[in-house]
C-alpha cells in the first residue's frame, strides 16, 4: 500500500463513518515507532505507521484510521479532540474506534554493555553503563572503596 492508496482509504472511512469528507493530506510515517498513527494539529494532516498495517493487517489499519479521523473532525468542529475529552470518547465509540491500537514487537534485542565494579570491604557487585569515578564514590552498602571488574555485554530491549 503506497501514500495515494491510503488518502483514498481515509478518504472513504471517513464519507462511510462520520458523514464528512477528510480535506487533507494523509501519508505514511516510518519513523513511528511506539504509536499506530497521530493526527498533526498544526497541518489537520494524518500520518500512519505502516508497521501496523505489515504486522496485523487492514482491519488494525481501518481502526487506526477511525480514531485519527475522530481527531481530525473533532478538532475541525472545535471540540474536544483530545484523548480526555468526553466528546472524542463519544465519538469514538458511536464510529467503533479503539481507544489504543494493538501493540506490535517492533524492537529487536540489542546488546547492551555495561561496567562491572566490586567493593573490596563486602564484595557487592555493582552494574552501571555509565563510568563511576572510583576515587569520588563509595559502597553503598559499607562506604569501602570500589575496583572497576570490567565491561560485560547483556541483550536487552
Amino acid at each position: 500500500m503506497e501514500d495515494k492508496d491510503l488518502q483514498k482509504l481515509i478518504e472513504e472511512i471517513s464519507l462511510k463513518y462520520f458523514n464528512r469528507p477528510f480535506l487533507h493530506k494523509a501519508s505514511f510515517n516510518h519513523r513511528l515507532k511506539t504509536t499506530g498513527g497521530r493526527y498533526l494539529t498544526s497541518t489537520s494532516n494524518i500520518e500512519i505507521n505502516k508497521k501496523y498495517y505489515d504486522a496485523l493487517g487492514m482491519d488494525e489499519l481501518v481502526g487506526i484510521i477511525k480514531h485519527e479521523l475522530c481527531h481530525y473532525h473533532l478538532h475541525i468542529q472545535g471540540k474536544g479532540y483530545k484523548h480526555r475529552d468526553a466528546d472524542f470518547r463519544l465519538l469514538l465509540k458511536k464510529v467503533g474506534a479503539p481507544r489504543f491500537c494493538t501493540p506490535i514487537q517492533t524492537q529487536e534485542l540489542k546488546p547492551k554493555a555495561f561496567r562491572i565494579y566490586e567493593c573490596v570491604n563486602c564484595h557487592l557487585q555493582y552494574k552501571r553503563v555509565r563510568r563511576v569515578n572510583t576515587n569520588k564514590y563509595r559502597c553503598g552498602k559499607c562506604r569501602g572503596k570500589l575496583k572497576e571488574l570490567g565491561k560485560r555485554v547483556d541483550m536487552q530491549p
